[in-house]
């Protein structure tokens, strides 16, 4: 096996060869773990990051919350306006003042505040969010189109009732799982 020395310098190289591709393969498979933990630690991340906002959100409309229970609307409306003034970027304030308008009668109104809310963060019609309000938007569209679309056709040629027409049936297409 071992007669000259070629011989010996065919076998060296062949094993120095085996134990290099060793080392290589055992250096890889810790990279690819390494990156899966990392992707692990990002999806954690993302998650409490998400819930952190969550309990933000629920603790800063906290105020809000327990006024429109106790039934004063119009001091939840006034705070609304100045946490949404506060926060322009977080659509909760609009999907909260898109509530209290429609159970005061403000259908139009409340259609716009929450087209805005649902335009911030489109979570307001997933199912699956906490801050899901999707059967509220359902209940404000089906309602919403019918009454609009009997006065669009009393009234045609009213900018301000086809205005409002589109805003509901952009609700409808989000619902539906349009996106912008």
């Amino acid at each position: 096996m071992f007669k000259d020395l070629f011989d010996k310098l065919c076998w060296s190289l062949l094993t120095a060869s085996i134990v290099s591709l060793a080392v290589l393969l055992l250096i890889n498979s810790g990279a690819n773990g390494d990156k899966r933990d990392a992707a692990l630690d990002k999806s954690f991340e993302r998650e409490m990051a998400y819930r952190a906002r969550v309990e933000l959100i629920r603790k800063i409309y906290e105020p809000v919350e327990l006024l429109h229970k106790q039934g004063n609307n119009q001091s939840a409306l006034l705070k609304l306006d100045e946490l949404i003034r506060k926060y322009p970027g977080e659509g909760h304030g609009y999907i909260l003042q898109g509530q209290i308008l429609w159970e005061m009668g403000a259908m139009n109104e409340a259609a716009a505040s929450l087209v805005e809310g649902v335009k911030l963060n489109g979570d307001y019609v997933d199912d699956k969010s906490p801050l899901s309000r999707r059967d509220l938007i359902q209940r404000l569209v089906t309602e919403g189109l019918k009454d609009a679309g009997v006065r669009v056709a009393a009234n045609p040629g009213n900018k301000t009732l086809e205005a409002s027409l589109q805003k509901f049936n952009y609700l409808k297409s989000r619902l539906a799982g349009g996106c912008e």
